[in-house]
């Protein structure tokens, strides 16, 4: 035999290795031709690489010559190994073409290159992961392993294309890189130049298909069904056929809630919110609602679970608040403390104690940290250079001091910071300094100060992090942010401020200052516990058997992963430290930032006038929530979504589901004998409930919403196809078909109620209550799909679940979120006009009107989904109004359709 390889050519990757593989099997010559060599005479185009046999005959497939190879081996073929091959040529393949022509030839990097595997990896890795198995087909190396290696290599040889969160496929992939045939067959292919080697083949390649004239969308493609075996099946059928009772009894709830011995202890914070402050949506998702709905599914895995969280009420900006507002700072606490939980008790957030900082306890925790810290020799005392106003006779903290901005020249800046430029600032460093209290002129004068040894604290915070972060789910940025600043030096951090509000430092000639609040606010945790149950060491000083779950927005990651880290780790005494620091990135507001004073964005105590229950908008802040990169909120997404997702996806199929159960069968779930097609459909939900688990455990939470929508995606086309309205019709046979699968429907349904219950607990209960899903199934979540409503049992009244948001009701929410609600008095509604803008710009917006335009057409040419073509046409309709606006043209208001 003589195999035929080329540098440079992808193919070649795979079959020298699965020949490394046969090596002694056959006598085997391998010859290297030059990319333009023919080799098969009967081939018009030059084609590597190629076997060419002892019989004469030629094998120029990959996959077939790594089988001929595999076969030499004493390899047997199986179905599971076809499945991926079949997979691999006619899903990975396109992707994969289309990620390195970006990366080689047209130079591109980054999300450029990632987003066309982005789903083909994930399957993989999904794959691997359900299975625990190293292989895809089993516990040995098959076929698929090496030909689905040789494929993937030249990209993923680059780690920045090999997330860690795909922690399966990472393995898998080192795994087989590691043995020496398929290292050989890297050096011979790639010879050292990565994967540049393969641009003179790619050059000569036609560009991919996904790289033409195709819609760019955020919406989810379609997911594709995964391959099962026959055991996959035969379980998930088997579970199936056990039902209730292999739901565990449900455990009472304990009040207090405490830590169990032997048990799994899942202790949950988000951040607490500055009292003065009214929460936007982007505070909300970053902190509460996240933490809330990883705390409802811990409670659905019976895991003893408690949630707090409470007003960060102590420090300069309420004392700065209390001022503008004519009132005491407990008289700001009081009231804003008041708006924060009502916020909170609309959004349906479950915290078992939503406690504050300005109490006994908090004094006596954070006095004891502090004085044990002094004791070990971690503070330390310095002279600090302040503002302070003689008519006041004070120091100025950050926020009683304004002045012009030495960086921009902004004349409003604070002690602080400049909001018009972002730059940190000095208050000394302000020009034209003001107290704000009384508008005098302070001086410079100094101040003794105590700091944080944070350099001496250093060494056990990183003996700490070495034994935490491996194996912890601490968000990427989380770890990145922990590390700048390791990498950058830590240095000493001032832990006191001039002020009267706040917890008072008990320590001799430091009696009229407070602890700044960065220092206490994260003993704000520990104190609201207190508060809550006197045995509150039992959570906070008990690391053995307590999981401490934080949650923030990414600004706050210092101080809960490194600043109250050394000061728990110093005062030495077995303080329960965050095991993981879950942090979002930012979600920002349409084109913008949320701003209360320009009245820009949705604030919390805004949003339940809209007429959106509050689960519409968990739905939709979950399905955008910024995972890994800022994302924005949008009303015309929004809208979108509702419409598709919840409306047409969701909604109908469990309102379909239910309806036939009445219609049809008289309220009562009819027999359901299953066949072989609803058996595979049984564990395609099993598999998606057990992605959904996965996610979920590693704090995915934006990700598992996605496996909920599938598997209601998968409803609708099992009901689509089976058309049980028409069956009910027809012999005796057609009715039992309609029978099973409106009883399979309806116990998805049910399902869905459960997956549902973290997300949107009310619409949960209704769904549950409409079905009279019996309480222990509503109470627990299990990895395996039950027949949770057997043969007989009777559901209530089934009403529709979500209702369409239209167009001129999202319209007017955004003109009144836009900046209208901030002004002094309300004006009449005027047509919306702007500058007329220039030729050029004007030019730009009728390109991309033409260009917008022509891809509606095509969508709408292709027959393609109603979601997708919705979603393009808003996309023009936002174009042409830009484009009227840009050309001074009134816009036109939106018209009914006349009726006939």
């Amino acid at each position: 035999m003589r195999l035929f390889v080329s540098e440079g050519a992808p193919g070649s990757l795979p079959v020298l290795a699965a020949a490394g593989r046969a090596q002694g099997r056959a006598e085997l010559l391998i010859s290297t031709v030059g990319p333009e060599e023919c080799v098969v005479p009967f081939l018009t185009r030059p084609k590597v690489p190629v076997l060419q046999l002892d019989s004469g005959n030629y094998l120029f497939s990959t996959s077939a010559i790594c089988r001929y190879f595999f076969l030499l081996s004493g390899w047997e073929q199986d179905d599971l190994t076809n499945q991926w091959l079949e997979w691999e040529a006619t899903e990975l393949q396109p992707a994969l073409s289309a990620a390195l022509y970006y990366l080689v030839v047209q130079g591109k990097k980054g999300e450029d290159v990632f987003s066309p595997v982005r789903r083909a990896l994930t399957h993989i890795d999904h794959s691997l992961s359900r299975r625990s198995c190293p292989f895809l087909a089993g516990e040995t190396e098959s076929l698929a392993d090496l030909v689905l290696w040789g494929a993937l290599y030249p990209l993923l040889q680059d780690p920045a294309y090999l997330p860690e969160e795909l922690g399966a496929l990472h393995s898998w992939f080192q795994t087989l890189s590691s043995q020496e045939p398929c290292q050989r067959a890297a050096e011979t292919v790639l010879k050292q130049q990565g994967v540049l080697a393969l641009r003179p083949y790619l050059q000569k390649q036609p560009q991919p298909s996904s790289l033409e004239g195709r819609a760019v969308s955020n919406e989810p493609e379609e997911e594709e069904l995964a391959t099962l075996s026959e055991e996959e099946i035969a379980m998930a059928v088997a579970a199936w056929e056990k039902g209730l009772e292999s739901l565990p009894p449900v455990q009472p709830q304990q009040n207090p809630v405490l830590p169990v011995a032997g048990e799994r202890n899942v202790l949950i914070t988000s951040a607490l919110p500055y009292v003065n402050n009214v929460p936007h949506l982007g505070n909300i998702i970053g902190c509460v609602l996240s933490a809330d709905v990883f705390a409802r599914y811990s409670r659905l895995r019976q895991w003893n679970t408690l949630y707090l969280c409470g007003t960060d009420e102590y420090g300069t900006a309420t004392e700065t608040k209390a001022m503008e507002e004519g009132l005491t700072p407990q008289e700001i606490c009081d009231k804003y403390h008041v708006i924060h939980a009502d916020i909170y008790r609309w959004f349906n957030i479950s915290f078992d104690i939503f406690g504050r900082t300005t109490t006994p306890q908090q004094t006596k925790i954070t006095q004891d940290i502090f004085q044990r810290l002094v004791a070990r020799g971690f503070v330390l005392q310095d002279t600090v250079e302040q503002l302070r106003c003689e008519h006041c006779a004070r120091f100025l903290a950050d926020r009683f001091v304004e002045g012009m901005c030495p960086f921009c020249g902004y004349e409003e800046a604070r002690g602080d910071q400049c909001d018009k430029c972002g730059k940190l600032i000095n208050a000394i460093e302000l020009k034209k300094p003001q107290c704000k209290v009384c508008r005098s002129c302070p001086v410079v004068k100094s101040s003794q100060h105590l700091f944080l040894d944070l350099p001496k604290l250093g060494k056990p915070l990183e003996e700490w992090l070495e034994k935490t972060l491996p194996g912890s789910d601490w968000t990427p940025n989380a770890r990145f942010i922990i590390r700048s600043w390791l990498r950058d030096g830590l240095k000493p951090r001032c832990i006191t401020r001039d002020l009267k509000w706040g917890t008072p430092v008990p320590l001799v000639g430091f009696e009229d200052k407070v602890f700044y609040v960065w220092f206490d606010a994260t003993i704000g945790y520990l104190s609201i516990t207190a508060n809550y149950t006197d045995q509150w060491e039992k959570w906070w000083k008990n690391p053995e058997q307590v999981s401490l779950y934080q949650f923030m927005a990414k600004d706050n990651v210092p101080f809960h992963g490194l600043v109250f880290p050394c000061s728990a780790l110093g005062a030495e005494d077995n303080y329960t430290l965050v095991s993981h620091l879950i942090a979002t990135e930012y979600l920002n507001y349409e084109d913008g930032k949320f701003s209360k004073s320009r009245g820009v964005g949705v604030f919390g105590d805004m949003a339940q006038d809209t007429g959106i229950p509050a689960d519409i908008w968990r739905f939709y802040l979950l399905y955008i929530r910024p995972e890994g990169q800022d994302s924005a909120f949008s009303w015309t997404d929004m809208l979108l979504k509702n419409n598709s997702e919840l409306l047409n996806n969701l909604g109908n199929f469990i309102n379909r589901a239910g309806m036939f159960v009445s219609k049809f069968f008289g309220g009562f779930v009819p027999e359901m004998v299953l066949t072989s097609d609803d058996r595979r459909l049984l564990a395609h939900v099993t598999l998606e409930l057990q992605h959904y688990h996965q996610l979920l455990e590693k704090v995915r939470i934006r990700d598992a919403l996605r496996s909920i929508l599938t598997i209601s995606r998968h409803g609708n086309q099992y009901i689509q196809v089976n058309e049980p309205w028409k069956r009910i019709k027809g012999n005796e046979a057609d009715r039992q078909r309609a029978g099973t699968v409106t009883g399979l429907a309806v116990n998805i349904a049910a399902l869905l109620s459960i997956m549902l219950q973290p997300y949107m607990p009310t619409v949960s209960a209704t769904i549950q209550a409409q079905l009279q899903l019996p309480p222990p199934a509503c109470s627990i979540l299990l990895t395996n799909f039950l027949c949770t409503l057997p043969a007989g049992h009777q559901i209530g009244t089934v009403s529709p679940l979500f209702q369409k948001l239209e167009n001129d009701q999202i319209e007017s929410l955004r003109q009144r979120f836009s900046g209208g609600q901030a002004k002094a008095s309300p004006k009449p509604a005027a047509v919306e006009t702007m500058t007329t803008a220039g030729p050029q710009q004007i030019q730009v917006l009728m390109d991309e009107v033409t260009k917008q335009g022509n891809i509606v057409r095509e969508l709408k040419a292709q027959k393609a989904d109603k979601n997708q073509v919705a979603a393009e046409v808003a996309k023009l309709l936002d174009l042409k109004k830009q484009l009227a606006l840009a050309e001074g043209k009134p816009l036109e208001t939106p018209k009914g359709k006349k009726k006939k």
